[in-house]
């Protein structure tokens, strides 16, 4: 009865060699939209890549779109460096680049997804790479370093993250810049040694023989070397081969044949000895030489290989030379690593769907392209060849009123638009008739396989699964018609699609959308900004200022000074540094000239005046725009902003200070050195002196404009 019980669960099993789970691209029931149960997903490390590499072709080949997810080891290396409303394009994109360049990948997702007309589904195919940059040349001299942001980490961990697997067994990989170099220095070796074979001779650089051991062992390795000649020699040549058999054990000697010739495997010996023996042969032997090689397990051979004619000898070397070479370049392409996945998703130049992505492309770029381009249009234009297809769920979910309708007061994460669009079985009499859902089927390869495990949300894999899942969705939306669709069409050229294509959103924050065809932004439809639209001209950026200053009161203090609508927008960069936007461009050299007169002035006015909020210390520095820009690029990693712009500025104190004219500063000082500042109004009043007439703080920058019209008549 137990067998006949067996049996019957083996027949209603599924086939051995193909594992279905079928949903309408839905999480498991009562599940949050990203707890993956039920979903098959192949786990990739450097023991299966080959095997994995070679049946995902097939799958990339087929598939009508593909989806990418990655998950890095951190996305920010300090809160000023995330990206913010007030962010310019081109200072976004530096943030970016940081990020790519700081950051490792841990994981790489990627999910073909094929349509099937006879199931009119779906069949996805999940697979989840995992990545580590370790060193796989020797001639590679990168140290690998990257960052860990605690956060990132923490967050990874708490969705059991498999960091052992990732740092032992993850997939290494070299860019293509990389890769190039290295090509280039394996030819640039293979060339010079050719060179110093060809032209070897007694004026190679002879190792003195000052120790007695030195001296003995030379000459025991000159009879050795001797013996073993004469026995080779001895046997006649049969055809170019050495007639019977050749049995010789001269000391640490064993022989064998390499590429047809007799030689000697010299096992044992010191780099030392080595060099000593090359000076033996080749003052001694002009027949044998000495060969380096390199074995399946890529360790060093060193041998003596037997050459009779001067001919043989360098067409022995070159053969030598060309091996190496060969070895060395098999070396570099399996170093290449996980970058296999890219190429292929490049060639097939399929349509590759991401959620939220432009920090995962440029994470591509950096790790398997080369380093990134200087400004975001170069890297928009660069990637666009590469890949010349990509959408952006986020970008397609504000392209649809319905759609946008569906997640408005939503989260736009990834888990949550896979739960509102994606959304669990339901029965005929529940079914929405505005829209029918497209049918997501999983297909894995093997029931019993161990590289099988049910996915889970933040797993880079089941994440690009979501992803092309959700785009399947707006798909339905954007009214794509998959019954009508071939598997020979190219889903990127349609219609209705192409349109969206390659527009991403640089950040979550910043209001536009980049066009990856020609590298120019434009606003996002549907986004609603926190802040007043950013005039750069109007903004500067002061850091320094005392940490119990909140920008409230930054924006009060000037707002006392220039007029209570003067300032548009302070934004809090950090808990020591601030972007302040205000509505009159001029009000920006104001306020950079009135900071540089107080600075100086050693009076009741530089104490009691309203910036002395903000100036307190005396370590607050303000510049315009560009210098924050300027502070952003710089390779220099600092945690907080005013540290960094320290180090980026180290004569900012005689930098920022745009400039004012010492004589005009002693002047304007002259008429306000016995005033001081009443709090409430920012009045200045005589204090000791009641002849002096009141002086605003309009006076002092009325001051300033004549002292400047006054200089420039000067010259």
């Amino acid at each position: 009865m137990q067998v006949q019980g067996r049996l019957r669960r083996v027949l209603r099993a599924p086939p051995p060699r193909i594992l279905l789970y079928r949903a309408i691209s839905s999480p498991p029931p009562g599940g949050d939209g990203g707890g993956g149960g039920g979903v098959a997903v192949k786990q990739v490390t450097r023991g299966n890549m080959a095997e994995a590499l070679e049946k995902l072709r097939g799958r990339v080949r087929e598939a009508a779109f593909v989806g990418v997810d990655l998950e890095m080891s951190g996305v920010t290396s300090a809160p000023w460096r995330d990206t913010f409303e007030l962010d310019r394009a081109d200072v976004r994109y530096l943030k970016l680049r940081d990020s790519a360049e700081r950051f490792a990948a841990l994981q790489l997702g990627v999910c073909p997804f094929r349509w099937d007309p006879a199931k009119s589904a779906f069949v996805a195919h999940p697979h989840n790479f995992y990545i580590f940059p370790r060193k796989e040349l020797p001639s590679d001299c990168s140290s690998h370093e990257f960052l860990c942001q605690t956060t990132s980490i923490d967050f990874l961990a708490k969705y059991q993250f498999d960091f052992n697997t990732c740092f032992r067994e993850g997939v290494s990989y070299l860019s293509r810049a990389q890769e190039e170099e290295a090509l280039q220095k394996f030819n640039m070796l293979y060339h010079g040694q050719t060179a110093t074979s060809s032209t070897n001779s007694e004026e190679d650089r002879d190792i003195p023989l000052k120790s007695a051991s030195d001296i003995l062992f030379t000459e025991r390795m000159k009879m050795n070397f001797k013996e073993w000649r004469d026995v080779i020699v001895s046997k006649p040549m049969v055809d170019n081969h050495l007639s019977g058999n050749i049995k010789c054990c001269a000391g640490q000697f064993q022989t064998v044949f390499f590429k047809m010739r007799p030689a000697i495997m010299l096992n044992g010996f010191s780099s030392h000895q080595l060099k000593l023996i090359q000076q033996v042969l080749r003052k001694n032997f002009r027949d044998l030489v000495f060969v380096c090689t390199f074995g399946e397990d890529d360790t060093s051979e060193k041998k003596v290989v037997y050459s009779d004619t001067d001919e043989d000898r360098i067409l022995l070397m070159k053969d030598v030379q060309e091996d190496l070479l060969k070895n060395r370049e098999e070396r570099v392409k399996s170093a290449i690593g996980i970058r296999h996945v890219i190429d292929l998703l490049s060639s097939e130049r399929k349509l590759i769907v991401g959620h939220s992505c432009f920090l995962d492309i440029a994470q591509v770029y950096s790790k398997f392209v080369g380093p990134l381009p200087s400004s975001i249009k170069e890297f928009a234009l660069s990637f666009h060849k590469i890949f010349p297809h990509i959408a952006d769920t986020r970008h397609l979910m504000s392209v649809n009123q319905a759609v946008q309708k569906l997640m408005k007061h939503k989260s736009k994460s990834l888990s949550s638009a896979f739960s509102l669009l994606c959304p669990a079985p339901y029965s005929s009499a529940e079914k929405p008739s505005s829209h029918s859902p497209v049918t997501i089927e999983v297909e894995g390869d093997e029931t019993t396989s161990s590289c099988f495990i049910s996915g889970a949300k933040h797993e880079a894999g089941y994440d690009a699964y979501m992803t092309g899942c959700i785009f399947a969705q707006l798909c339905a939306y954007l009214d794509i018609k998959f019954e009508q669709f071939s598997p020979l069409d190219n889903l990127a050229t349609n219609t209705k699609l192409q349109k969206h294509i390659n527009f991403l959103s640089p950040s979550w924050n910043s209001g536009t959308v980049i066009d990856l065809s020609t590298g120019m932004e434009r606003p996002e439809p549907g986004y609603m900004r926190r802040y007043p639209a950013a005039v750069y001209d109007n903004i500067i950026v002061i850091w320094g200022f005392p940490s119990k200053v909140r920008p409230k009161e930054i924006k009060d203090c000037i707002c006392k000074v220039f007029g209570s609508g003067s300032v548009t927008t302070v934004f809090s960069i950090d808990s020591t540094a601030a972007l302040v936007q205000f509505k009159k461009q001029e009000s920006v050299n104001d306020f950079l000239d009135l900071k540089a007169v107080l600075e100086r002035a050693d009076s009741a006015i530089s104490i009691l005046h309203p910036l002395s909020t903000i100036l307190e210390g005396g370590q607050t520095q303000a510049a315009k725009y560009d210098t924050y820009r300027d502070i952003c690029s710089s390779s220099e990693s600092k945690s907080l902003f005013a540290d960094q712009a320290e180090a980026v500025c180290a004569t900012s104190k005689n930098q920022l200070k745009e400039n004012v004219d010492d004589n005009l500063i002693s002047g304007v000082l002259d008429g306000v050195a016995l005033a001081s500042v009443t709090e409430g109004d920012g009045i200045i009043s005589g204090s000791n002196n009641q002849d002096v007439a009141d002086v605003t703080c309009h006076d002092i920058l009325d001051a300033l404009h004549d002292g400047k019209a006054l200089l420039g008549r000067r010259m």
